[in-house]
């Protein structure tokens, strides 16, 4: 377990405004509870509360992958997309429990994931 610090920053900040996920022209999560987590270098992840989320829609993979500074990640497919489309942490490491019962969607893999005011 890494912890994030000056080499390697990780922010999670309420997002402003209301985050909405589309799929195949439905909306498949909708917040207004989004956290933005800014990782290093890498673009802004939204993450969205799973109460936000059409966890219907949600198929759980068998795909994991393990991050040193947040856990462990589950993943999920939406209809029609890839079975890896959805990731979440669980049970995230203890720097990062704000993210935890959140969901991130990759922007490739939905239609848009749009920040409304």
């Amino acid at each position: 377990m890494k912890l994030p610090g000056p080499d390697h920053p990780i922010t999670i900040t309420p997002t402003k405004g209301r985050v909405v996920v589309k799929l195949g022209g439905k909306v498949v999560a909708d917040s207004r509870q989004a956290l933005t987590l800014q990782e290093a270098s890498y673009p802004p992840v939204q993450y969205i509360p799973r109460a936000d989320a059409r966890m219907d829609q949600l198929t759980r993979s068998t795909h994991q992958t393990h991050c040193p500074y947040k856990g462990d990640a589950a993943y999920y497919a939406l209809p029609g997309s890839d079975d890896n489309a959805v990731w979440s942490y669980e049970q995230p490491y203890p720097a990062m429990t704000e993210i935890a019962g959140h969901l991130a969607f990759y922007p490739n893999k939905v239609d848009a994931i749009e920040i409304l005011p």
